[in-house]
């Protein structure tokens, strides 16, 4: 088939605006709210009380008792908050509103506020919440019975930027060890060590600094995400380098690079908005400088 030199320069017009317009597509932010929550399900477990140990509560009648479940929310403890154009998140009862959606490689930034309420059994205790990333698998496989395994960014008064891992998973963090009664504290100076899932170090790490606002005021948190590395930030602060992120099944460690977004109801309100993302191809360049 004979093609004019006319014919061929319009093709490959054609095919650079396509590339053009798929790699600006790829690297736009998409809003994960609107006055529907359509991107999102939601999962709840239980009330818990100051005396909950781990197990599964029970009745009067000593049976254990089910969890509220999926997308069963008659107490609306997740509902869109149209004068802050937000999620609002009770806390009342310990759950999770989680994407519909699986994200991998990605920046995500969102802005979050707390309210005036706290529930047992965190009513003498700091306001709590969390962004779980990475997250598989099924609902309540945790110590609280009330998310998926996934990877924790602490979204806690004081501590926006902590990690904790959830059910079986681990990763390394640029931090000094603990020692004693002290927890591992991030340090971008410092090597990384493992956390998580047969870590002698344990399940937790402090945030390098506390970089949040006031409680009444909205702080603004990122979380870069790519090929297993991640980085907690808080109004435009790095506060934790993180890599090799990975879960443990049947004994054997397996990669977790990917999965959906949870919001932690955990016995405190709180209000989450502005929450974009968009994909990456790569981690950015003024950041590549932490792993190395």
């Amino acid at each position: 088939m004979f093609c004019s030199h006319k014919s061929i320069i319009v093709l490959l017009f054609i095919f650079c605006t396509f590339l053009t317009e798929a790699n600006a597509q790829h690297s736009e932010w998409q809003s994960l709210i609107d006055p529907q929550l359509s991107a999102w399900e939601t999962y709840l477990s239980y009330k818990h009380e100051t005396t909950f140990n781990g197990k599964t509560p029970k009745g009067p009648d000593g049976k254990n008792l089910d969890p509220i479940g999926y997308n069963s929310d008659d107490h609306k403890v997740f509902t869109y908050n149209q004068q802050e154009n937000a999620i609002r998140i009770s806390g009342e009862y310990y759950g999770c509103i989680f994407t519909k959606q699986e994200f991998d490689n990605y920046h995500l930034k969102v802005k979050v506020k707390w309210g005036a309420k706290k529930w047992t059994p965190r009513e003498d205790k700091l306001k709590d919440s969390g962004i779980l990333y990475h997250s598989i698998g099924k609902c309540g496989v945790d110590y609280w019975l009330s998310w998926m395994l996934s990877q924790e960014f602490q979204i806690m008064e004081g501590h926006m930027g902590d990690y904790w891992n959830i059910a079986n998973s681990s990763i390394e963090i640029k931090a000094f060890p603990s020692e004693g009664n002290m927890n591992a504290v991030a340090d971008a100076k410092a090597g990384f060590i493992p956390i998580g899932t047969r870590s002698p170090i344990g399940s937790f790490c402090l945030r390098s600094d506390n970089k949040e606002n006031t409680s009444d005021a909205w702080t603004l948190l990122e979380l870069i995400c790519f090929e297993g590395k991640s980085i907690h930030l808080v109004n435009g602060h790095v506060v934790m380098i993180l890599r090799n992120s990975s879960y443990i099944e049947n004994e054997t460690v397996k990669p977790l690079k990917k999965g959906k977004i949870q919001l932690q109801s955990e016995g405190a309100e709180v209000y989450f908005k502005d929450m974009e993302i968009k994909s990456i191809d790569d981690l950015p360049s003024n950041y590549l400088q932490y792993f190395n």
